[in-house]
């Protein structure tokens, strides 16, 4: 039986980094009150370059060739996880493709914001297994930064986000090893909670000054009330895929949940019953980056050495839409 498994990965953030200093200097907040209710420290933006998750995904996706001595010729696949692509049509995932030289390669564009790269991993996954490609390269880019409201208004929000690209290759093998399962999920009704909501398709006249004033183009969050929903999600899915597998919380080696907030991520930990080392973060360095937060977080964590060979690992993501979900691997 064929099986599917992460050859490796590698991520990029841009050079420029946003501090909690600056952000105070520009709206009603402190480093000790954006540090008291995310655990971020700082995150990364692309700044005034011009560039887009389909840049930073080519930054990433070269680090990942040389690391694997894989040539472009290889991809038989692209699967691109983004919530804030290039252009507002077409998807991100088409123009990477030709910034990257990937000689009509097919592209697969994933709009689940932060839950992407999970759903990017489960379809390479089964295009895998179902023998159509035998190399899938899995990305997750965002570029938030410039499309967040630094005033008073958007202090929720602009705290949070960051910029940042991973890219992931996910390969056939006959090995006892490889992603064991995925597991997705999706509840529309809270899809006004974590938004942006214009421009849109549905009305003719959204781009006025009126609403730009209004600021209906920047991304709104509910944050009490996607604190709530992820928290019970997290440790639901994580435990959904591990009954499946005939595992319990103490199988597992290492979870790497979605970088949306640490206080998230402590209430996933304890949850579940695990030791807080089980539980991987690095929220306090790049904020969350969206789609590409899971793949950043999985490559520091293979750097840092946590992850071993036969190891069970599983990956969690929550957000808008909302949609969440898991995947559980043996490394």
């Amino acid at each position: 039986m064929v099986n599917a498994y992460i050859k490796d990965i590698s991520f990029y953030v841009p050079d420029k980094i946003i501090t909690n200093d600056d952000l105070s200097s520009m709206m009603d907040t402190s480093d000790e009150w954006i540090r008291a209710r995310t655990g971020i420290k700082t995150r990364h933006s692309v700044g005034d370059t011009n560039k887009g998750p389909a840049d930073l995904a080519v930054s990433a996706t070269e680090k990942l060739l040389k690391k694997t001595n894989t040539s472009k010729e290889d991809i038989d696949f692209v699967i691109f996880a983004t919530s804030t692509p290039d252009y507002a049509i077409p998807g991100a995932g088409t123009i990477f493709q030709h910034k990257m030289g990937l000689d009509k390669t097919g592209v697969l564009d994933i709009r689940q914001g932060c839950s992407g790269f999970v759903y990017a991993l489960s379809v390479a996954n089964q295009y895998i297994k179902a023998g159509t490609h035998t190399n899938v390269l899995v990305i997750g880019s965002e570029v938030q930064t410039t499309q967040l409201d630094y005033d008073d208004a958007g202090r929720g929000t602009a705290i949070i986000f960051g910029d940042g690209a991973a890219a992931c290759l996910v390969s056939a093998t006959n090995d006892d090893k490889g992603i064991l399962s995925t597991h997705l999920h999706s509840d529309g009704q809270f899809i006004d909670e974590l938004s942006t909501k214009y421009p849109s398709s549905k009305y003719k006249d959204i781009i006025t000054d009126e609403n730009i004033k209004d600021r209906k183009h920047h991304i709104y969050m509910n944050g009490r009330e996607v604190f709530k929903h992820a928290v019970k999600r997290f440790p639901e899915v994580i435990l959904e895929g591990l009954s499946y597998n005939d595992f319990t919380p103490e199988d597992v080696a290492i979870v790497i949940p979605h970088q949306a907030n640490y206080r998230i991520t402590q209430a996933v930990q304890k949850k579940l019953g695990v030791s807080e080392d089980k539980v991987f973060s690095n929220i306090h360095k790049y904020g969350n980056t969206t789609a590409a937060s899971i793949g950043i977080a999985l490559t520091e964590a293979l750097e840092q050495k946590r992850i071993k060979k036969n190891d069970i690992v599983v990956l969690a993501a929550f957000g808008a839409g909302f949609y969440w979900g898991s995947v559980i691997i043996k490394w």
